[in-house]
């Protein structure tokens, strides 16, 4: 991996900004492309979509929505030590979930006068879950369970085609079991296209508000396209781990959660910073030992040396903390002395994981937390899905005659600086004899 050295600096913002490692972004080098594919579908809908699914897939499905049969059955059939887990893991994510949902708050501003304000649900919602390396059945908990807690009414999964022509069957199983019956065989931008515009001609797919989940450049660059049109929870880019190490930390540890990172993508960020010579050194050691082991380890290899992996060397735990809340990283990992006193002090960071045994692994499935978290820096401004990812907030104005005529003179006043008399009118009028 590479090593970076920032002991004697001056780690100023800027500076972080450009030194720190990161992927290159993807998503301008092919919105051109997937613009064009994205007018196709808006043209041609599922027709336009079969094309493309046959032609990025290599399969043609009889059809693009799954036939409920096919959801039954592949909960059937789903081995029961993976449904075991995926119940425990839909049960976690749905406690945690149910606790976000927000009530709503009436605010009495004074006799007669009152501002109510609600939470609502998105009403349709559209779950992308990837294929391509892996399958992602928690990507479906993770998409469902916030949209059903928040009150969305109506859910509609898109998950690319195996070669039977349908979605991977754990997807199909996991839908089921959370009780969604609306579940596309469609992948890639095509997806998210076919969502956001819908279609109406062999078969029916209604539009949806908003589109969540996670996806490769392409799907990143059809849902930056398509905002102007629908929702989007955010564009995101390849995965990425900072694992924060002060000389306390296991080397072992650290290490096989740098690889687990890197095992999703050979565009995988894994970064470590320590202000610990030693730790560096035997957590180098330990990759070099375990990634040849790993199941994918050209994959990893792949990530690992990539530009946008390193480790990195500071002067102290406080350079430390600077660096990965410039970072702001998807996954943030702290192994230190102190871990939960310097957890406090991260305050950018897609998802906080706390100690030896708070592996990002555990958040990836059966945490309670959710997984889809902001990438590329953006933890710094943005958010993970959860359930306030499905709501929209509204409210509700309520005065009586005399509360409004407290305030009449005031807005009679901000009107007539604003120059817009009419807004005074419109309460003046109501007080005229």
């Amino acid at each position: 991996m590479n090593i970076l050295d920032f002991r004697g600096e001056t780690l100023s913002r800027r500076f972080l900004r450009q030194r720190l490692p990161r992927a290159a972004e993807t998503h301008a080098d092919v919105e051109r492309r997937v613009a064009d594919l994205l007018a196709e579908v808006a043209a041609g809908g599922s027709a336009t979509v079969l094309d493309l699914t046959e032609r990025f897939d290599g399969v043609r499905p009889a059809a693009l929505r799954v036939p409920p049969a096919a959801l039954e059955q592949a909960a059937a059939d789903l081995d029961p030590v993976v449904r075991a887990a995926l119940e425990e893991t839909i049960a976690r994510t749905r406690t945690v979930a149910k606790a976000q949902r927000p009530a709503d708050v009436v605010t009495e501003l004074a006799p007669g006068a009152r501002v109510t304000t609600r939470s609502l649900p998105i009403e349709r919602v559209g779950l992308y879950v990837p294929g391509g390396l892996a399958v992602y059945p928690s990507t479906v908990v993770m998409n469902v369970v916030p949209a059903q807690a928040a009150g969305s009414s109506s859910l509609a999964i898109a998950s690319p085609p195996q070669a039977s022509g349908l979605p991977h069957p754990v997807v199909l199983a996991t839908a089921h079991m959370l009780g969604v019956d609306e579940v596309w065989a469609m992948g890639g931008a095509q997806a998210i296209g076919a969502l956001a515009y819908g279609f109406d001609d062999a078969e029916v797919l209604e539009p949806v508000d908003l589109i969540t989940g996670p996806g490769n450049a392409y799907v990143a660059a059809a849902k930056s396209l398509v905002r102007s049109h629908v929702g989007i929870d955010a564009v995101a880019g390849p995965t990425e781990i900072i694992v924060l190490a002060d000389a306390s930390a296991n080397p072992a540890y650290v290490a096989a959660d740098l690889i687990s990172q890197a095992e999703h993508d050979e565009l995988a960020a894994s970064v470590l910073v320590t202000d610990s010579e030693a730790m560096l050194e035997a957590v180098a050691a330990e990759l070099d030992r375990q990634a040849p082991e790993a199941a994918h380890a050209e994959r990893i290899r792949t990530a690992l040396s990539g530009a946008q992996s390193a480790l990195v060397l500071v002067d102290d735990l406080d350079d430390a903390v600077t660096v990965v809340n410039a970072y702001a990283g998807e996954h943030v990992e702290i192994h230190t002395a102190d871990d939960r006193a310097v957890a406090a002090r991260i305050v950018n960071g897609g998802a906080v994981f706390v100690g030896p045994y708070s592996p990002v692994a555990l958040g990836d499935y059966c945490a309670g937390s959710n997984h889809v978290l902001p990438t590329m820096g953006t933890a710094a401004h943005g958010s993970g899905l959860g359930v306030h990812s499905f709501l929209k907030v509204s409210q509700v104005i309520d005065y009586s005659a005399p509360a409004l005529g407290e305030v009449a003179g005031h807005v009679a006043a901000l009107a007539e600086t604003e120059n817009l008399p009419a807004h005074g009118r419109a309460v003046s009028i109501r007080f005229e004899e």
